[in-house]
C-alpha cells in the first residue's frame, strides 16, 4: 500500500510505503505523527472518502490527539448505504432542493459530529435522467417478454428456443443486476412465473440522493460551503494516484524483497514530483497545455549519435518546433542544444 503527503497546492512533500492487509486507522496515526514532527505542523485535518466511514473508525479518529489536539477530520458518507440519513435529508431536499438551480448547502448533527450536505442541481438532473433511462429501458424490455409468453401460452411460435419463466427472470435479474437498480427493480426469483416490483419508496430515495454530498466533520471553525471546499481538494489526491497509475506506471510492480518495493516506489514519487512541478509551472506561466500533453510534446525531441565505418562519429538534434521552443520557456528550463547535449 502507498501513502502520499503533498501542499494543499498539489506538491508531494513525502511517500510511505505499507504492508498490505492493514486497517486505515492502524496506518494513519503513525503517519500523522510523522509528518508533524518532520514539517512542524500545527493542525491536521483528515480528509476522507467514503470508504473509511463506520463508527468503528470515528471512534479510533476521535481518541487521536496531534500536539495534544484532538484531530479533525472530514469524512465522506456514502448515503446510499445509511438509510439512517433518510429523515435528516427529507427536510433539507424539500426546503433547498426541489426548485434549487444553484447549489445548496445546510448542516445537521449526527452522532454529536456535524453532518454537512451540499447538493448541486445540475449534477441532480443528470444521474436522475440517466437513471430514469435505464428504468425505462429495463421496463420495456420487461414487457416485451411478457408479451411473449402470453403469446407462446396462447399458441403462438416464435423462431429460436422455447422462452420459459425462469429463464426471463434470470435474464432480466442479470440486466437489473448490471444496471445497479436491484434496490429499485425487484425481481422474485422464488416466483412460478416471471415477475418484479418496482419499488417506488427506493425510487424516491434514490432521487432525494441524485446531486448530494454528505460529509461528517467534526470541524467547528468552517462554514459549510469551506466544509466541502477541502473535501473536494481531496480529488487532487487521487488525480495524483491516476498519474502514478498510468503515465508513470507504478504498477505492476515486479519485485518480491521489501527493499526492491520501497525502491521503486521511491523512483516513482520523485516522478511524481517531477510531474507536479511540471503542472506548477504551467500553470504559473498561464499555459494552457496539461503536463500529460507537455511530456508528449518534450517526448518528440532526439537526440542521435551514429558510428560510421572509419569509427567517426556525426551527432544530430531534433529541429525544435515553435510549441517545443514555447514550451521550454514557458516551465523556465533552457531549450537543449546539441553543444550542451
Amino acid at each position: 500500500m502507498l501513502g502520499v503527503v503533498q501542499t494543499a497546492e498539489g506538491l508531494p512533500l513525502h511517500h510511505e510505503v505499507f504492508d498490505g492487509n492493514v486497517a486505515e486507522t492502524k496506518t494513519l496515526l503513525p503517519t500523522i505523527e510523522t509528518v508533524v514532527k518532520r514539517f512542524n505542523v500545527r493542525r491536521v485535518v483528515l480528509v476522507a472518502d467514503r470508504g473509511l466511514l463506520s463508527l468503528d473508525n470515528l471512534e479510533a479518529l476521535s481518541a487521536v490527539r496531534v500536539e495534544g489536539r484532538p484531530l479533525e477530520f472530514i469524512l465522506a458518507v456514502p448515503g446510499r448505504r445509511y438509510s439512517e440519513f433518510d429523515d435528516l435529508l427529507k427536510v433539507f431536499h424539500q426546503t433547498h432542493c426541489q426548485d434549487a438551480d444553484t447549489e445548496a448547502y445546510g448542516e445537521m448533527a449526527w452522532q454529536g459530529h456535524r453532518l454537512i450536505v451540499a447538493h448541486r442541481p445540475e449534477v441532480a438532473k443528470v444521474q436522475t435522467a440517466a437513471r430514469d433511462q435505464k428504468l425505462e429501458a429495463l421496463q420495456a424490455d420487461a414487457r416485451q417478454w411478457f408479451e411473449k409468453l402470453d403469446n407462446q401460452d396462447a399458441g403462438r411460435r416464435y423462431r429460436g428456443r422455447k422462452l420459459s419463466d425462469a429463464g426471463v427472470t434470470a435474464r432480466f435479474y442479470k440486466a437489473v443486476t448490471d444496471a445497479h437498480l436491484g434496490h429499485i427493480l425487484k425481481v422474485d426469483l422464488t416466483a412460478e412465473t416471471f415477475n418484479y416490483v418496482l419499488d417506488q419508496r427506493a425510487l424516491d430515495r434514490a432521487r432525494m440522493l441524485d446531486g448530494k454530498l454528505l460529509l461528517v466533520t467534526n470541524m467547528a471553525d468552517h462554514e459549510p460551503e469551506q466544509i466541502v471546499e477541502r473535501y473536494r481538494a481531496l480529488a487532487d489526491i487521487e488525480r495524483g494516484f491516476r498519474v502514478l497509475k498510468s503515465d508513470i506506471e507504478i504498477a505492476p510492480v515486479y519485485h518480491r524483497l521489501p527493499d526492491r518495493i520501497r525502491a521503486h516506489a521511491l523512483i516513482c514519487f520523485l516522478a511524481l514530483v517531477l510531474y507536479r512541478v511540471l503542472r506548477m509551472r504551467l500553470k504559473a506561466s498561464d499555459h494552457k497545455l496539461s503536463p500529460t500533453r507537455a511530456l508528449e510534446i518534450a517526448r518528440k525531441i532526439q537526440f542521435h549519435q551514429v558510428l560510421l565505418h572509419r569509427r567517426e562519429t556525426a551527432s544530430g538534434l531534433t529541429k525544435l518546433k515553435p510549441e517545443q521552443r514555447d514550451l521550454f520557456e514557458a516551465i523556465g528550463l533552457p531549450a537543449p542544444t546539441a553543444s550542451r547535449l
